[in-house]
């Protein structure tokens, strides 16, 4: 892979950790929000009830007021009484209502009531929000990974001509291998391979490797899935592939950078020439 392509997958990894925690603090934020929204409604449900409750308080004055005075019912006089003088009965006045006066209380009810719908109104737009804001990272995070994928996908060769394309680029070495399953170690490229198990039906093998005289192991390695070795002389990892799996054989490539470190540094850079002299006699 070229110094172009890391340089991109970096970057790309470093947006999408930058991603992810702009997403996380998000979603941080968004737990407040409806924090804040049950506590918001909580408010609300008490104040309805507190109305509910004024409501039927001011209901039953009005029934309490508006019943007509009954006179408890007069016993009939006995015929060995002696009559009784009664006074004429005054005109009967009008009954006079109570006038209703609003209590305070329902205005700081109903204002409270204003308020925390209000509230709510701008809880649920910023949420609304943030849940979008949310959907816009998302999809650009998942953008940005499937063009990387795309781009690594063509970096890697998944046939022998796809190989051929890759040599004729020049940038790495091409090592092609087949490799059958056995102890013992085979000699490809830099490295030393040793095929310990291949499952074509799961599309898997397990592999050792000799590494600069360290010996490594490389356990259900998947079809196409390129495995990345560091060496002390090369200024980017090698890459091997596995493009094909049969009965205990396996076939793919190894591809190194072109140079090596050494190679790739520059001459030493000569001393500045010595200012002539003055010659005496």
């Amino acid at each position: 892979m070229s110094g172009r392509h890391l340089l991109l997958l970096g970057f790309l990894i470093t947006t999408s950790v930058f991603s992810l925690v702009f997403a996380t603090r998000q979603r941080s934020a968004l737990n407040s929000l409806e924090s804040s929204h049950a506590q918001v409604r909580k408010n609300l449900e008490d104040a309805q009830a507190k109305i509910q409750m004024l409501n039927s308080e001011l209901a039953s004055r009005a029934e309490a007021a508006a019943a007509p005075f009954e006179p408890p019912p007069a016993g009939k006089p006995s015929p060995m009484a002696a009559p009784v003088h009664r006074r004429p009965k005054p005109m009967a006045r009008p009954v006079v209502r109570p006038k209703v006066v609003e209590d305070p209380r329902w205005r700081r009810v109903e204002s409270q009531l204003a308020e925390h719908q209000s509230q709510l109104a701008r809880q649920n737009e910023r949420i609304d929000e943030t849940q979008n804001t949310l959907q816009r990272t998302g999809d650009q995070l998942d953008g940005k990974i499937n063009s990387t994928r795309d781009e690594l996908n063509h970096s890697i060769a998944t046939t022998h001509d796809e190989v051929v394309l890759l040599q004729k680029r020049g940038e790495r070495n091409i090592y092609e291998f087949n490799l059958a399953k056995s102890k013992e170690f085979q000699r490809v490229g830099p490295v030393s391979l040793s095929l310990r198990k291949a499952d074509p039906k799961h599309r898997a093998y397990d592999l050792s490797l000799m590494v600069d005289d360290v010996s490594l192991d490389k356990k259900r390695v998947n079809l196409f899935e390129p495995v990345w070795i560091n060496l002390a002389d090369r200024p980017q990892p090698i890459q091997l592939v596995v493009n094909k799996i049969d009965k205990n054989q396996v076939s793919g490539y190894i591809s190194e950078p072109r140079y090596k470190t050494s190679e790739l540094a520059g001459p030493a850079a000569p001393a500045a020439p010595q200012a002539p002299g003055l010659k005496t006699r």
